[in-house]
């Protein structure tokens, strides 16, 4: 007699490229750019395409930059080359609105991101709410996840299913962990909730892929990845990668390997000048525990002031500075200024 070998783990890859991307290159990505990679992993078979802002849905602002291209014009040119894929897009509360969700799904998206602070879930309510009745898939995700413990995590994402949250995970915003500090992290929301675990990594460390596998491993079925890793700073999971890993570990990802890798030249030729790169910055950063879109802001302002940026990444990681508090930098590279005087 024999039996059937287990059915192969199904992982749900999520291409937040044209998304996360977008910090690397200032928020300047144009239609023909969006509309190219979008048709690349339609055809790859990648399941959810995440297209907006660097920093999501009603972003764009002389604070952070202004994007080429709105919300509307990006997500409908995504939404028209996707016969097959679904569209995705992300917002944090403060800089998207409940009228930016709504325009958001009128435009196609059927997967919506809610995104906080690790420790505000709480303010995820209201537009977790909206995003079920507008009838798309609600996703909550807590960014700056290391400055939480794994039980305080559990409870955000607990909270954010009670609010409507059909899956519920973290970012590893400033790629600061260690794979054992994933597994310790994922085990407790994944033993907290009943919904599909998220986990999205940097690279700053050099150890997205690995943190993702261990993410994995300990329950979360939906990663986040990007094609040559395009992202902020050191970049995200390289999504190439990652599906050729899975596939050797025997996840099914239901992505073709050649077509993703197809997917990737796209990316690597037409988004970007070159492929993220684990830089000293990167590095101090991730170390340091700082969002790593503050990249280009800390090494001007450490040029004008003359300091050290590796000084300036450090005191903001006391500070424990998130984004959005840009302005920030300034202040504290004084301090520092002054302290060396």
């Amino acid at each position: 007699m024999t039996t059937n070998p287990p059915d192969r783990p199904r992982i749900l890859l999520h291409d937040p490229t044209l998304r996360d991307g977008h910090h690397a290159v200032g928020h300047q990505l144009d239609a023909e750019q969006l509309r190219a990679y979008a048709i690349a992993a339609n055809a790859a078979g990648v399941p959810v395409v995440e297209v907006g802002h660097g920093n999501g849905l009603g972003a764009s602002s002389l604070q952070i930059g202004r994007a080429k291209l709105n919300d509307a014009t990006m997500l409908t040119t995504v939404r028209e080359a996707l016969t097959s894929s679904r569209m995705g897009v992300f917002m944090a509360p403060g800089w998207g609105t409940s009228e930016d969700l709504k325009a958001a799904v009128h435009h196609g998206a059927d997967v919506v991101r809610i995104a906080a602070h690790c420790t505000e879930a709480d303010v995820t309510e209201r537009h977790l709410g909206v995003a079920r009745t507008l009838g798309a898939e609600a996703q909550g995700v807590l960014l700056m996840s290391h400055m939480a413990s794994p039980g305080e995590l559990a409870e955000q994402c607990a909270l954010m299913v009670k609010f409507g949250a059909q899956a519920v995970g973290i970012m590893d915003s400033a790629g600061h962990y260690l794979p054992c500090d994933v597994t310790e992290r994922v085990h407790a929301i994944a033993d907290a909730v009943d919904v599909p675990v998220v986990f999205h990594g940097h690279n700053n460390l050099g150890l997205a892929v690995a943190n993702s596998l261990a993410a994995v491993d300990a329950g979360a079925c939906v990663i986040d990845a990007t094609a040559r890793g395009f992202g902020a700073g050191a970049g995200n999971t390289q999504l190439e990668v990652l599906v050729a890993v899975l596939e050797r570990r025997g996840a099914e990802t239901g992505i073709g390997l050649r077509e993703i890798l197809a997917a990737a030249d796209v990316a690597a030729d037409r988004l970007m000048k070159a492929p993220p790169s684990i830089d000293s910055i990167a590095l101090v950063s991730g170390l340091a525990g700082v969002f790593s879109g503050f990249k280009r802001p800390v090494l001007d302002t450490a040029r004008a002031e003359g300091l050290d940026p590796v000084d300036l990444f450090l005191a903001l990681g006391e500070r424990q500075v998130v984004a959005g508090q840009e302005d920030l930098i300034s202040d504290v590279a004084r301090q520092l200024k002054a302290a060396i005087r």
